[in-house]
C-alpha cells in the first residue's frame, strides 16, 4: 500500500470528527473552516470534499447552519454550529479517539520492547 492511498483512508475516516472540533467552540464558514483544516496538511480539504460534507452533517442534525450578515455591503455568509445532538456525538469521539489512540501506543510499544529482545 502507498503512503497517499493510506492517507487518504485514515483522513476519510477522521474529517468529520476534525470538523466537529473545529466548529466546537465558535460559529464558523464554510471558506474559514477550509482555512482552518488547511494548516495541517495532513487535514487539508477542499470546497468540493467539505461542502457536501457539511450538507450530510446537517442531515443527521450534527451542525446548524445559519445565514449571517457580516459587514454591509458583504454578502451574508453560511455559518455553521454544533447542535445538541452533535455536541454528544463529539464527546463520544472524543472518548473513543483516546481509546484509539491509547490503544496504538500499547501496541507501538510492545513491538518496541519485543524489538529490542
Amino acid at each position: 500500500m502507498e503512503k497517499a492511498e493510506w492517507l487518504s483512508q485514515v483522513r476519510r475516516g477522521i474529517l468529520e470528527y476534525s470538523i466537529l472540533l473545529t466548529i466546537k467552540n465558535k460559529s464558523i464558514y464554510g471558506y474559514e473552516l477550509i482555512t482552518a483544516l488547511n494548516r495541517y496538511d495532513t487535514l487539508a480539504i477542499t470546497e468540493g470534499t467539505l461542502y457536501p460534507l457539511l450538507k450530510r452533517l446537517e442531515k443527521i442534525n450534527l451542525i446548524v447552519a445559519t445565514w449571517k450578515e457580516t459587514t454591509p455591503g458583504v454578502p451574508p455568509r453560511k455559518y455553521y454550529d454544533l447542535t445538541e445532538m452533535g455536541c454528544s456525538v463529539l464527546d463520544m469521539m472524543n472518548h473513543e479517539w483516546g481509546c484509539l489512540v491509547s490503544g496504538i501506543s500499547q501496541i507501538k510499544n510492545e513491538q518496541e520492547i519485543e524489538s529490542n529482545e
